[in-house]
């Protein structure tokens, strides 16, 4: 059995930013436009009028401030609340598989590798642009990898799963590198036009460099573990079945749906619970860890974790949130933060690298810089 090391991450965040003001503004005036269309049903009672949003109900719900995203106009315009994102031809890259090869270029750069270097390509992400071929044989191509590769999809866990999935495969001899690919468009499967939800996602693509440890430096991937357990209480009923049932209408149910309360209240010890097993099989106790890396969905959740996890209120920088600028970013998150906040970390220090979400499912890595 091989040992393992992260060796390098990238992150490729798109050029256009929507603030919270401006998401407000665009909500905003689409429900006043909806209020008007409906008023007659409003007034009986048949319908309820949808209520405006605010830039500091975003800001208390969740921590975020603002978003990143491919493109904004579509999203901001009134009439429309979804993005535009041009049809590419068959002889194009597609738009997950280009940014994708951004970040992981960034990341090969950082390690002096090339693509020619890697011989396991994942693309793990909450959604794929299309069934098939791969989006993870796609990105193969475009940095001429060899090997094999291929997709996997765990929703908001699918970076952390698509780690202890290469490191597995490190180990047992199967591949020398991989690279964990999340590209994450998730502003095309937010409802836009649901106030409960509208602020949640931005978009963001991230890369993870994984090889056979031979002196390299980096951080030793000392364990991983994974979990799932069926909910309902995230999901998204679109999918290629769509047609057969004649369901080709818009439909609330076809995007992000989520019952916040009820994943609040029980996600939150399934991840503590996790994370707390997971440290206590390795041996590892709070007070060895230097820094948290968590799934970048709600301040409050995370520092809700972070406090249960350290046994008391994390320090500043102990357990970092990008949400704040990047909002949630589904499987991205967590890797993002580790991007932004590991360079400090001292020979002998461990962290933990954890994300969790629709499924549900919950995935963490301790890693320890050598």
């Amino acid at each position: 059995m091989h040992s393992v090391v992260l060796t390098a991450t990238g992150v490729f965040t798109p050029s256009e930013v929507i603030t919270n003001d401006e998401l407000v503004e665009a909500f905003n005036a689409y429900a006043d436009l909806q209020n008007a269309q409906n008023a007659d049903a409003i007034e009986a009672g048949t319908i309820a009028a949808i209520p405006h949003s605010s830039s500091d109900f975003i800001l208390a719900a969740s921590g975020i401030e603002q978003r990143y995203v491919m493109s904004r106009d579509g999203i901001l315009d009134p009439t429309r609340m979804y993005p535009r994102l041009p049809e590419r031809s068959d002889d194009e890259p597609s738009l997950m598989a280009e940014i994708g090869v951004k970040a992981a270029q960034t990341a090969l750069d950082r390690a002096g590798l090339t693509g020619a270097d890697v011989d396991l390509i994942l693309c793990a992400a909450s959604n794929m642009e299309r069934a098939y071929p791969a989006m993870a044989v796609e990105i193969q191509q475009l940095i001429g990898a060899g090997g094999m590769a291929f997709d996997m999809n765990v929703a908001c866990s699918s970076a952390t799963f698509g780690i202890q999935t290469a490191a597995d495969m490190i180990r047992a001899g199967s591949v020398k590198r991989a690279l964990v690919i999340s590209p994450e468009i998730t502003s095309g499967h937010l409802e836009w036009r649901d106030r409960d939800c509208h602020f949640i996602f931005g978009d963001v693509a991230t890369a993870v460099l994984l090889e056979r440890d031979e002196g390299q430096d980096g951080f030793s991937v000392l364990s991983t573990r994974c979990a799932t357990q069926f909910s309902n209480n995230i999901r998204n009923n679109n999918g290629f079945l769509r047609p057969t049932r004649d369901a080709m209408e818009d439909r609330r149910d076809m995007r992000f749906m989520q019952n916040g309360r009820k994943v609040f209240k029980e996600v939150l010890p399934l991840v503590s619970a996790h994370i707390a097993n997971h440290m206590a099989d390795e041996g590892v106790e709070a007070a060895d860890l230097k820094r948290l890396w968590l799934h970048q969905a709600n301040k409050t959740m995370n520092d809700y974790i972070g406090k249960k996890v350290l046994g008391r209120e994390p320090e500043a920088g102990e357990q970092p949130n990008i949400l704040q600028d990047y909002a949630n970013t589904s499987s991205a998150g967590s890797i993002i933060a580790f991007d932004k906040y590991s360079a400090d970390l001292a020979s002998g220090d461990t962290g933990l690298i954890c994300s969790f979400g629709a499924g549900y499912s919950v995935g963490s890595v301790i890693v320890r810089r050598k």
